[in-house]
């Protein structure tokens, strides 16, 4: 995608072709190109039928605004969920952020949550493309007074005159995900340098990241929504520790510094600690909540005799716990009619599809089956979801 072809969709004849195409359905994607090309030209065609594929994509991360958006293929992948932008523009101007300096800014993703809490953004980003797609998103949402987009290299903007930096480091190269920190663009080390200027700072880093590389003085949050991991951030200027933030409800669980919990027998409730928490090194926190213990030192899984009601784990109700043996499962889901079966899996090696053929379940009724450790030994736990 080029910056003339961003331009050629923000033309007059560009924006009728969108909206042609705002009930784009992929099965008659053919018939459609054919049609439009009779009345348009070809590669406007093809640009506008480029960006609705982008746009039923980028749905699942902005919802029905997403059709009045811009996206590149790496801008659709890479950017922010809006949901989580939202967030993490709440917490910036808690904390009396009103200009803010979005380093590597993508398509605007987060800069359109800042400023729509009312923070002044400088988005920066060395793609033009991308500043072209940034700058028309900032516009499309009438917001391109409270957003400036700059094409540059991020080193070289000065950010003295800003309340807060927000760093996010492209963690894809040619082979993939990058996960040495100091493989990003920029390398995690510039950006620490970068947020130890600000009043306020927040990296965006891989959920992946080692507690160990946790920076001194920062405070490291994993956010997830509705169940999922989307991220890990490190805060400067906001306290210390860990934190794990569960959306859309803004749950959060900051770390207590407790030890790890005991190790018991597997109990009436099983807990499944949200996977934020887990990144968070947060268990502990959750077994002390529910008054709990764990199946195995090294699964986290938590086990209590009672129901417990938190936003940071699933319960299920747990009916059997039993050695793993994949003929004694097969009858028991026999005798009982299952023909539902959700697996789970947690320091097992069996894969769940390839068990879920074996077993080929029937009937009316549903269970979920762990396939985990308990002390030490290959075990498997069927329950179902605690109400």
């Amino acid at each position: 995608m080029e910056e003339a072809t961003i331009s050629a969709l923000l033309a007059d004849e560009g924006q009728r072709l969108l909206s042609e195409l705002r009930d784009y359905e992929q099965g008659r994607e053919l018939a459609l190109a054919t049609r439009l090309r009779r009345d348009h030209p070809p590669e406007l065609v093809s640009a506008a039928l480029a960006q609705a594929r982008l746009r039923q994509r980028a749905k699942a991360k902005f919802g029905e605004e997403a059709e009045r958006m811009y996206f590149t293929p790496d801008g659709v992948e890479q950017a922010t969920r809006a949901s989580v932008a939202v967030y993490r523009a709440g917490r910036f101007a808690g904390l009396g952020v009103r200009r803010l300096a979005d380093l590597c800014c993508g398509i605007g993703g987060d800069a359109i949550g800042l400023a729509r809490a009312g923070v002044e953004v400088l988005a920066v980003d060395r793609s033009p493309v991308t500043c072209a797609v940034a700058r028309a998103n900032a516009g499309a949402l009438g917001l391109a007074d409270r957003i400036e987009v700059r094409c540059a290299d991020v080193a070289d903007v000065d950010v003295s005159g800003f309340d807060a930096v927000f760093v996010d480091p492209a963690r894809r190269g040619a082979r993939g995900r990058v996960f040495d920190p100091e493989a990003y663009s920029p390398p995690l080390s510039w950006a620490v340098e970068a947020a130890r200027e600000a009043r306020v700072a927040a990296l965006k880093v891989a959920p992946g990241i080692p507690h160990e590389a946790v920076p001194e003085g920062a405070e490291a949050e994993w956010v997830s929504d509705r169940g999922d991991v989307k991220e890990a951030v490190l805060w400067f200027g906001a306290g210390d520790g860990v934190r794990a933030t569960l959306l859309p409800d803004g749950h959060t669980l900051a770390g207590a510094g407790l030890p790890d919990p005991p190790v018991g027998p597997v109990d009436r409730y099983l807990y499944e600690p949200d996977g934020a928490v887990i990144r968070a090194h947060l268990v502990a926190e959750v077994a002390q909540r529910v008054r709990g213990t764990l199946i195995d030192p090294t699964i986290a899984y938590v086990t209590a005799p009672e129901r417990v009601a938190t936003p940071y784990a699933q319960a299920y109700e747990i009916t059997d716990v039993l050695p793993f043996n994949l003929k004694r499962l097969k009858a028991l889901l026999r005798q009982r009619a299952v023909g539902t079966v959700v697996i789970k899996k947690r320091g097992s090696a069996v894969e769940p599809e390839e068990l879920r053929r074996r077993l080929k379940p029937e009937g009316p009724n549903s269970v979920t089956v762990f396939l985990t450790r308990v002390a030490g030994a290959p075990s498997m736990l069927l329950g179902h979801p605690a109400t």
